[in-house]
């Protein structure tokens, strides 16, 4: 279904997509267009006409040509249904077989009503067209058909083409070939144009000139042995040779154009390589811009954190958390999906010690689920070489209430045997506090303003 058009219900020619995602011909979607300026996509419609959108409304600038599915169609495998024909292919080449296909019906091109297959229009021309009037090949004039009805043993595409070759000889050699027919007239094919079409013809329709002459050829090569007898040696060799000479001049042609078709291709080729490397080079060119802008990102994230850093350190050993999100942090806690929150560190002095806390909203260890737990965490920091070891600091712990009432106050003095307050090896020291720092039912309790607004300070003094 999806490479059927959601107008005709065809297989799709030059596929565009809507919007809404359905595909459409190109000219089947140019056609609504032209007959309806406020087209709504009909498989839309009829999917579900409760849903439409501003995405159903048709129009030319809001489709685009869909290179993907058309290469899909391009590479399907088919087989002509014509009766008695055996080709099968992919689809590119199907369009072709059609214009060569020798079991095809095609009209008579004189225009005598009959509609013939194209591997027989040669034997139609020559023994059941009633308007196939003898013509000069070389200045189209109709030629007198006493001579060819006096004698029936010479072959009609003979006559023509040695009445052309006398015709020339004797009045014509100076006219210009005429550029209303094709050249190839004489084979059965019926173009007819001006310059500028016929040259376009006659580059695209170098295969089908090619296969009306080999038919012409097998037909001439068929009847050569029953008209032989009716020639004396002298009249068969002179025609033999207006034929030759016919047939030389189509070769010619036909070798021109095989010549100028193998330049072309070999001219897109060379483009086609300048392309793929001028591709290549933007893709690495892409790449290493990517690259850079990975690089810059990385750079502008650190220096972000840094400066958050800058602009929340303290330097004076105190201080103040501002803890936003309370009831959803909380609620995250309890259900494990956030286990603690770390501060941002501060330091004691200038070049002291670098420090951070961390709380449990939902308690930890023997606090859990009960209290609020508050721990203070030595961290590794720039200085720390410079700095006596154990940290002896006293370290005071506030819950302010933000009415001003009643601040909740803990405070402990490090154990100095406690792996918790020597050097850091490692980015961090285990923590160390107050496990049962506060009972979650005073935190949120009406009676006091601990978390207002959705919102908590704490702070931390060290003296």
């Amino acid at each position: 279904q999806k490479y059927l058009c959601s107008n005709c219900n065809n297989i799709l020619k030059k596929a565009l997509q809507t919007l809404c995602g359905h595909r459409y011909c190109s000219a089947c979607l140019a056609w609504i267009l032209r007959n309806n300026k406020n087209a709504i996509c009909q498989k839309c419609k009829e999917e579900d006409p409760n849903t439409l959108s501003e995405e159903s409304l048709l129009a030319e600038e809001r489709a685009f040509g869909d290179a993907a599915i058309n290469k899909e169609i391009s590479e399907l495998r088919v087989h002509c249904v014509t009766l008695g024909c055996s080709w099968s292919g992919i689809m590119k080449d199907f369009e072709e077989h059609q214009s060569l296909c020798e079991y095809a019906l095609i009209p008579c091109h004189t225009g005598c009503g009959h509609v013939v297959m194209r591997r027989k229009l040669a034997d139609h021309l020559e023994n059941g067209c009633v308007n196939n009037v003898p013509v000069c090949q070389q200045c189209q004039c109709s030629l007198a058909s006493s001579e060819y009805q006096g004698n029936k043993r010479i072959p009609f595409n003979w006559y023509l083409i040695i009445s052309s070759a006398f015709c020339f000889q004797q009045s014509h050699s100076t006219s210009p070939t005429n550029t209303d027919g094709c050249r190839f007239s004489e084979v059965g094919c019926a173009f007819r144009g001006s310059k500028e079409k016929m040259k376009e013809h006659e580059k695209s329709a170098l295969g089908a000139h090619m296969l009306l002459l080999l038919q012409h050829m097998r037909q001439l090569k068929g009847t050569l042995c029953s008209a032989a007898q009716g020639f004396t040696p002298k009249s068969e060799l002179n025609m033999n040779k207006n034929k030759l000479h016919v047939f030389e001049n189509i070769v010619a042609v036909l070798n021109k154009e095989v010549e100028s078709s193998n330049l072309e291709i070999l001219a897109f080729r060379r483009q086609s390589e300048l392309d793929q490397n001028i591709i290549r080079g933007l893709e690495l060119k892409i790449a290493e811009l990517h690259r850079c802008l990975t690089q810059k990102d990385a750079g502008l994230s650190s220096l972000h954190k840094s400066l958050l850093f800058s602009e929340q350190a303290s330097y004076d050993g105190i201080f103040l958390w501002k803890i936003t999100d309370v009831g959803r942090k909380l609620q995250d806690s309890v259900t494990g999906r956030t286990v603690g929150l770390y501060s941002p560190a501060f330091y004691t002095a200038k070049y002291g010690y670098k420090v951070c806390l961390r709380v449990y909203l939902n308690g930890d260890g023997t606090g859990k689920g009960t209290h609020m737990s508050l721990f203070f965490v030595v961290m590794k920091g720039d200085y720390d070489a410079l700095l006596p070891w154990p940290f002896r600091h006293k370290v005071t712990f506030m819950l302010l209430d933000q009415n001003n009432r009643e601040h909740i106050i803990d405070a402990f003095r490090p154990d100095l045997t406690s792996a918790s307050f020597q050097r850091p090896v490692n980015d961090m020291n285990v923590a160390s506090g107050c496990p049962m720092f506060l009972p979650l039912s005073k935190l949120q309790s009406p009676k006091h303003a601990y978390v207002k607004e959705d919102t908590l300070f704490l702070k931390c003094i060290i003296e």
